[in-house]
């Protein structure tokens, strides 16, 4: 449990104050925070919030989205959330096609050229920009970033610790190179988030995820494959599920640490 860290998505409805409480009640020190809810508190009380708690902010999630008109200002603002917050951390989807395109392969070297753009910032801020690649049914409209050697060719362009990739088993377990690949990852790894794949598939892809163990990925791979590269920091659980919303937030808590301990 000291690597344990519950990513606020997975309480979507909870909050902000109540999941503060709810976790220094469970003993749980880490918590992945997202820009909506912080906004919406407020960006100086929920870093007063969590510092008071005690509580390490393992990443802020999430930025990127470069097909918008204005990505860079509003990446350069989810920079500065992430330093105010004290996250080394800030997770990066990088968005699909623009409207009207079928250019893929110029999405993806704009999402380069734009991560190139950003890293000056992030690094003078001590920001890690962690670039998730997403499951290939985002490709359109989420995430032209499919795999971890797109991801990882990006960030080699940089320093380790300036640009790095976020492992999420949810979005990498269907490729069958991408735990060799991790285990030589090193440095690279910037952040490890756990979901299990559940079929059949819900109507709503997007929020049908499940808890580590209820599903068909191989979560010790992952585990092992991680510790192999040396990664040591901490472990999310960031599971989307329109289910798991409706419950109340201790005990999606209760829940989700629960399954993280049956995997780890």
């Amino acid at each position: 449990m000291s690597r344990f860290s519950f990513n606020q998505i997975t309480a979507k409805h909870w909050g902000l104050e109540d999941l503060v409480k709810g976790l220094v009640a469970a003993d749980v020190d880490k918590v992945a925070l997202w820009r909506e809810p912080v906004q919406e508190y407020g960006l100086e009380r929920s870093a007063a919030l969590v510092r008071d708690a005690g509580l390490e902010v393992t990443t802020l999630c999430r930025s990127g989205f470069f097909q918008a008109p204005d990505w860079f200002d509003d990446n350069r603002r989810a920079i500065d959330e992430a330093a105010a917050l004290g996250t080394p951390v800030l997770v990066l989807v990088s968005g699909g096609l623009p409207p009207g395109s079928r250019d893929i392969a110029g999405a993806r070297r704009h999402v380069a050229d734009a991560i190139a753009q950003l890293v000056p910032h992030a690094a003078a801020g001590g920001v890690t920009l962690a670039i998730e690649p997403l499951h290939p049914m985002y490709a359109a409209d989420r995430c032209v970033i499919s795999t971890w050697d797109q991801a990882m060719a990006i960030a080699q362009q940089h320093p380790v610790g300036q640009v790095g990739v976020t492992v999420d088993t949810y979005h990498l377990w269907w490729d069958d190179t991408a735990l060799d690949k991790i285990s030589r990852a090193g440095s690279r790894i910037a952040i490890y988030q756990l979901a299990d794949w559940v079929t059949p598939l819900p109507a709503g892809v997007l929020t049908g995820r499940g808890l580590p163990g209820d599903g068909c990925v191989d979560m010790a791979a992952f585990h092992a494959a991680v510790a192999q590269a040396g990664y040591t920091g901490p472990i999310e659980v960031e599971v989307m599920n329109e289910e798991l919303w409706q419950r109340p937030g201790p005990e999606v808590l209760a829940a989700t640490v629960a399954s993280y301990q049956a995997v780890t």
